[in-house]
């Protein structure tokens, strides 16, 4: 045995991803139905688990959000399913959310070729990462989440060191309690999940986790930057039937507007959701209502307070007291993004 394998050997040991569960040493011999119940309870523990580390995501989203807003890029970099959560991430924000080429980058180690087939020694590598992240320029208003499993994937610990050195914002994601990686990030995020129902196959439980942070993260983030509407995804970008029927069903949601109108308003902004809604709501036309936007990313801080209950419910009161559609006009009040708030408001005092 080498010292370095020694080594390795004693550093996976103190992993609780990695431990051997012998109460689990004859799943092979139990009926298929058995093995997916056990399997289905572990992977109901993770939520739990997401939930204990919500302040700590928090925290990392608002200091994410307030960086792209001022331009920022949001990257992701890990190995494995690690890397390969963080690309899929990345590459449901632009149908999502509308966001530009660039704007959120998943870097795998190994490069693209690392998503089907294993690249072997990559995620062994810092220096890869440095230079996987040099070729991006990064600059202080960016954030790069390094995501691991086991919290002392090179490849992880090294994108995350080498985004500080040029003032990044960072993020440690990892699945083990006292990780390198959390510990070389502003923002250590450690989900414990335990040790896993295949010793050591971390895209069960850990991978289920990292992807239900990455979620939060991608989603919060966008949020804050005013691209939704209340709940609806008024970035969305309609690039096939089912997210067209999506956009013309947002645009009615938003404005209780009828099923012609909707289509005349998407037709009249060339698709685009949130300049069709201010279309129906301000009564412009296309072409002022894409010169009257305000600013797109511009950080929206958490609201101060919340309805009662501590909900926020996006449908307003009519008169007499009960429940029904948004009424029609500017002054319709509801609160909205900022961006287009604005405006509404401009539309309506004709400015």
């Amino acid at each position: 045995m080498t010292a370095s394998y020694a080594e390795l050997r004693a550093q996976l040991d103190t992993l609780t991803t990695e431990a051997f569960r012998p109460e689990l040493a004859d799943i092979d011999r139990m009926t298929t139905l058995d093995i997916a119940r056990v399997m289905n309870a572990e992977d109901a523990t993770v939520a739990a688990a997401v939930a204990e580390r919500l302040e700590e995501i928090a925290a990392a989203i608002d200091g994410i959000a307030a960086r792209m807003a001022r331009g920022g890029r949001l990257v992701y970099a890990g190995a494995g399913t690690a890397g390969r959560l963080g690309v899929l991430d990345a590459g449901e924000c632009p149908p999502t959310f509308n966001t530009g080429p660039g704007q959120v980058i998943g870097l795998i180690a190994g490069g693209p070729t690392a998503m089907v087939k294993a690249v072997e020694g990559a995620e062994d590598s810092k220096e890869l990462a440095a230079e996987d992240l040099s070729a991006l320029t990064l600059t202080e208003a960016d954030t790069v989440v390094g995501v691991s499993a086991s919290g002392r994937t090179p490849y992880a610990i090294g994108a995350v060191e080498f985004a500080r050195t040029r003032g990044a914002l960072t993020v440690g994601l990892s699945c083990n309690a006292g990780s390198a990686l959390a510990a070389a990030a502003e923002h250590g995020i450690e989900v414990v999940t335990g040790p896993e129902l295949l010793t050591g196959s971390t895209r069960l439980k850990a991978g289920t986790a990292q992807k239900l942070v990455l979620n939060l993260i991608s989603t919060l983030t966008m949020i804050r930057l005013g691209k939704t509407y209340g709940n609806l995804m008024v970035d969305v970008r309609a690039s096939n039937e089912k997210l067209r029927a999506r956009s013309r069903r947002i645009v009615a949601l938003a404005t209780g507007a009828s099923d012609a109108e909707t289509e005349a308003a998407l037709t009249a902004t060339g698709g685009e959701v949130k300049n069709a809604i201010l279309v129906v709501l301000g009564g412009v036309d296309g072409p002022t209502a894409a010169a009257r936007r305000a600013p797109r990313a511009r950080h929206r801080a958490p609201p101060p307070a919340r309805s009662a209950g501590g909900r926020f419910n996006p449908t307003p009161l009519v008169a007499g007291g009960g429940v029904g559609p948004p009424p029609r006009g500017p002054a319709r009040g509801r609160r909205g993004p900022p961006h287009l708030r604005a405006a509404l408001a401009r539309s309506a005092s004709g400015s």
